[in-house]
């Protein structure tokens, strides 16, 4: 994607905020309503399941991932998207562009 269509996402996700923290909260809910969850990537070389994206105490957006019963929490910052990536992934993209 391009700047200005990175630009332009942002924008529509924190056009009401008023601080940094509303507008993680703006992004956030945007990508937790377009990305399609669950999908499977690989994290460190083995497959998981990410069952959601939420916002975590600190502010920061976080994939909740899963491996038969175990679970942990990734920024998504770091998660690695599989290819193809899933419906919505241009919100993560934005997301991490907003922070660049």
């Amino acid at each position: 994607m391009t700047k200005a269509a990175l630009d332009t996402m942002v924008e529509e996700a924190t056009v009401d905020c008023y601080n940094e923290s509303e507008q993680i909260t703006g992004l956030s809910t945007v990508i937790e309503d377009e990305l399609a969850t669950p999908f499977k990537t690989q994290v460190l070389g083995v497959e998981v399941t990410v069952e959601r994206v939420t916002l975590n105490d600190e502010d920061q957006i976080v994939a909740i991932c899963s491996r038969e019963k175990l679970r942990q929490t990734i920024p998504l910052l770091d998660l690695p998207l599989p290819t193809p990536p899933p419906e919505g992934a241009q919100w993560i993209e934005a997301y991490r562009h907003w922070l660049g």
